[in-house]
C-alpha cells in the first residue's frame, strides 16, 4: 500500500512571494527600472553617437595600451568584421547591457566579498548562498525578473546581475583572505587601523584576484545578455533568437561569431589590466 504523502507546495510560496513584492514594493521596481533604462538608454546612444570608425580606433587604442600591438590588430580585425556583417548596432547594445550589468555586480559584489573576507560567520553564511546561485541553470533567474520589471532591457540586467555577481564576491573574499599573515601582522605592529589595513595592504594586494572575479563577471554577464534575449532584451543574442525562429542558421551563425568576437575581446583586456603590464 502507497504511502500518500503531501506535497509541499513550494512554487506556490514562490509565486505568492513574488506577488506580495511586485504589489507591495512596485513603486520601487519603477523607480528602479525609470533609472536603470535611462541608463541603459544614455551609455547606448553615446556608443550609437559615435561613427563605427571612430568607435573602432577607441577600441583599438585602448587594446594597444592596456596590452600589445598584437590585441589591436586582432581588435581590428574582430571589430571591422563585425562592422561587415552589420552586426554593429546589436553589439553596441550588448555592449552596453554587459558594461551596466557588470557596473552594478560589482558595485554590491565587493562590500560584501569584504564582509565576508573580514568575517567568519559572515564567510560560513555567504558561500552557501553563493553555491546556490551558481548552480542554478541560467534561465530560471528571468523568471523572476518579468514580474518585476515586465520585458525588456531592465529585466535583462535584473538577471544577469544576479546571474554574474557570483564570482566577483567569491574572488574578492579569497584574495583578502590569501593576503600573507605576517604583512598582516607588520600593518598591526605599526598601529594601523582596520580601515588602513584594508586600503593599504589587503585590498591592492588582492588586486590581481579581483580583477579575475571581474573578469568572469564580464563573461557570465555576456553569456546571461544573449540568453535575455528571450525576455526582450535587445542585441546580439536578440539576432541568435531571432535567427532561431525563422530557421535562419547562416544568420544565427554570424551572430554567435559577433558574440565570440566581443567576449574575446572584453577577456583579453580584463586579463591585460589584471596583470599591470603590456604581455
Amino acid at each position: 500500500m502507497a504511502i500518500d504523502i503531501p506535497r509541499i507546495p513550494l512554487g506556490q510560496w514562490i509565486e505568492g512571494g513574488l506577488d506580495w513584492l511586485t504589489s507591495e514594493y512596485s513603486m520601487v521596481t519603477r523607480g528602479i527600472s525609470r533609472v536603470t533604462q535611462t541608463g541603459i538608454d544614455g551609455l547606448n546612444d553615446a556608443l550609437m553617437w559615435l561613427p563605427p570608425w571612430a568607435l573602432l580606433l577607441i577600441i583599438v587604442g585602448l587594446c594597444w595600451w592596456v596590452a600589445n600591438m598584437r590585441l589591436a590588430i586582432g581588435a581590428a580585425a574582430g571589430m571591422a568584421l563585425v562592422w561587415n556583417m552589420d552586426l554593429w548596432d546589436p553589439m553596441i547594445e550588448t555592449l552596453t547591457l554587459v558594461v551596466i550589468a557588470t557596473l552594478v555586480a560589482v558595485v554590491i559584489a565587493l562590500p560584501v566579498g569584504i564582509a565576508a573576507a573580514l568575517s567568519d560567520r559572515l564567510y560560513k553564511v555567504i558561500m552557501p548562498v553563493l553555491d546556490f546561485m551558481q548552480t542554478m541553470p541560467a534561465f530560471v533567474y528571468l523568471i523572476p525578473a518579468i514580474p518585476f520589471f515586465g520585458i525588456g532591457s531592465v529585466s535583462a540586467i535584473f538577471a544577469t546581475v544576479i546571474f554574474s555577481m557570483p564570482p566577483a564576491i567569491r574572488f574578492t573574499t579569497l584574495g583578502i583572505r590569501q593576503v600573507p599573515v605576517d604583512l598582516i601582522e607588520a600593518a598591526d605592529a605599526y598601529g594601523a587601523t582596520r580601515g588602513q589595513k584594508l586600503m593599504k595592504v589587503q585590498l591592492p594586494l588582492s588586486l590581481p584576484t579581483l580583477m579575475a572575479g571581474i573578469n568572469q563577471t564580464i563573461m557570465l554577464a555576456l553569456s546571461m545578455v544573449v540568453i535575455a534575449a528571450m525576455i526582450g532584451a535587445d542585441g546580439l543574442g536578440s539576432e541568435v533568437w531571432r535567427a532561431i525562429q525563422r530557421l535562419r542558421p547562416g544568420d544565427g551563425f554570424e551572430a554567435g561569431i559577433a558574440v565570440v568576437i566581443l567576449a574575446m575581446l572584453l577577456d583579453r583586456i580584463t586579463q591585460s589590466l589584471r596583470k599591470g603590464r603590456k604581455s
